[in-house]
């Protein structure tokens, strides 16, 4: 993989041309935003990069965020999220998961809420949960945007008065269903699990050569009871 992130169009390009990319390095070399972006675009005061590019670069491309690769962040297309997200659901949307035991009531009891919401920030999901500790609720919200339940829609900051952003921006949620729309929910069972699985294994292997099969596992599986 052979790019370099310098703008936000940059990132935009990249995640509609690889489909899947982590934010940070990670068990797979060179298959990061972190690993193609100079040093100098990393929280610099002065100019913004790849932190303050998420929102926008969500915005302009509709693609999925969220802690999708063994619990890190990262991008992933519209066109590759339907085939991730029935992977990592196994067939189930979340009451029948539930229902089968292989939910935590707790994690179903955040779900639902936002559920019932098009959109929540984070803030604003957690006061509605009742969960007065980040430390219980972001788990619960890593856990189900790894299940393919739960996506990042945008990231929102404070502002001064001058108009100018500051701060590290609070997530904003919402379940694919109600981000990516009717496309998703037609097609987003259409396959067997196994099969969106082997989709996204060939064409990762396609993608990333110098990756054995023990790190394409352990980067998208992530199918596990939890």
């Amino acid at each position: 993989m052979e790019f370099t992130i310098c703008s936000e169009n940059d990132l935009a390009d990249m995640v509609q041309a690889y489909g899947f990319l982590p934010l940070l390095r990670n068990q797979i070399p060179g298959f990061s935003v972190e690993e193609h972006t100079p040093p100098e675009y990393w929280f610099a005061e002065d100019a913004d990069g790849p932190w303050e590019w998420k929102g926008p670069v969500i915005r302009k491309t509709g693609c999925a965020y969220g802690k999708f690769f063994a619990g890190k962040a990262g991008f992933i297309s519209r066109e590759w999220y339907c085939n991730f997200a029935n992977y990592r659901r196994d067939g189930y949307d979340f009451d029948a998961r539930y229902d089968d035991g292989l939910a935590r009531f707790q994690d179903k009891k955040v779900y639902d809420i936002l559920a019932g919401y098009p959109s929540l920030l984070s803030k604003e999901w957690r006061r509605l949960t009742g969960i007065k500790k980040r430390g219980e609720f972001d788990p619960i919200v890593s856990r189900l945007q790894m299940l393919g339940y739960v996506v990042t829609t945008d990231f929102e900051y404070a502002r001064d008065k001058y108009g100018n952003t500051y701060g590290w921006g609070l997530a904003r949620y919402a379940t694919p269903e109600a981000f990516l729309g009717d496309d998703f929910i037609r097609h987003v069972y259409e396959r067997a699990p196994a099969e969106s699985g082997a989709r996204i294994s060939q064409y990762l292997q396609t993608l990333l050569p110098q990756a054995d099969d023990v790190q394409l596992q352990g980067l998208v599986g992530g199918r596990t009871r939890l």
